[in-house]
């Protein structure tokens, strides 16, 4: 009887041990605690996800910059067709805003000089207009003619033709011709002392020696008279 007392005894002791030991791995598994080797083995994966997630990270902000920097590049060329719109529009307003005065008095050189062609029933006198202002200037239209003669001034009349807009560049010239009646009753006639021109819509004048011949012939007004084509209507020389 005795035996059997101890015997149950021991296996009380060895109950409880086992009762002891489980309720301690439950009580470690609750705390969330662990052996050394699971818990760096844990760190170690962890660094891994995280390195990895980092990784990723870093992909996505380059990515990020490329974009960024795309995006700039279409910013940049936006930018520069815009540039070309204003430099094209402002080709286009300083074109349109140039203009070309008229040739003044003081703009020209004025000469005269006979361009008289044998067998002609009239003498020819061509004026020459040259511009020197150094920029462009636009002639168009009938000058002003006055002959100077010991018997007062003679304005010359107009032909009539059809007038003709030319713009001169500094340097170049347009020409007009006066046509005279020449003299041959072989008397003295009006004798001609000098030639006044006056530049189409001016009022300023230029008085020159007159290369023609001397004398125009005396008249009751019936004869012919002394008249002007308009600028570009004759050639250097007549």
């Amino acid at each position: 009887m005795r035996v059997h007392k101890l015997t149950f005894a021991a296996l009380a002791v060895a109950a409880g041990l086992s009762l002891t030991a489980c309720q301690s791995g439950n009580d470690n598994a609750g705390n969330g605690q662990s052996d050394p080797s699971s818990t760096s083995s844990a760190s170690t994966g962890g660094s891994s996800d995280s390195n990895s997630s980092s990784t990723g990270g870093g992909s996505g902000t380059n990515a990020s910059d490329r974009s960024g920097t795309s995006t700039g590049t279409g910013t940049s060329s936006g930018s520069g067709s815009k540039g070309s719109g204003k430099t094209a529009g402002s080709g286009s307003g300083t074109g349109a805003s140039a203009k070309t005065g008229k040739c003044r008095t003081a703009d020209l050189k004025i000469s005269a000089q006979d361009g008289t062609i044998s067998g002609d029933p009239d003498g020819t006198v061509v004026v020459t207009l040259t511009n020197r202002s150094g920029h462009d200037c636009t002639a168009a239209g009938y000058a002003g003619v006055d002959l100077k003669t010991n018997a007062g001034s003679l304005s010359a009349k107009r032909t009539g033709q059809e007038t003709v807009s030319a713009v001169l560049k500094n340097g170049e010239s347009t020409y007009f011709p006066i046509n005279y009646p020449l003299n041959t009753t072989g008397g003295s006639g009006v004798r001609i002392t000098g030639l006044i021109v006056t530049p189409p819509d001016e009022t300023h004048s230029v008085t020159l020696a007159w290369p023609g011949a001397a004398s125009l012939p005396v008249t009751d007004g019936s004869g012919a008279s002394v008249k002007v084509g308009p600028l570009g209507s004759a050639g250097q020389g007549g």
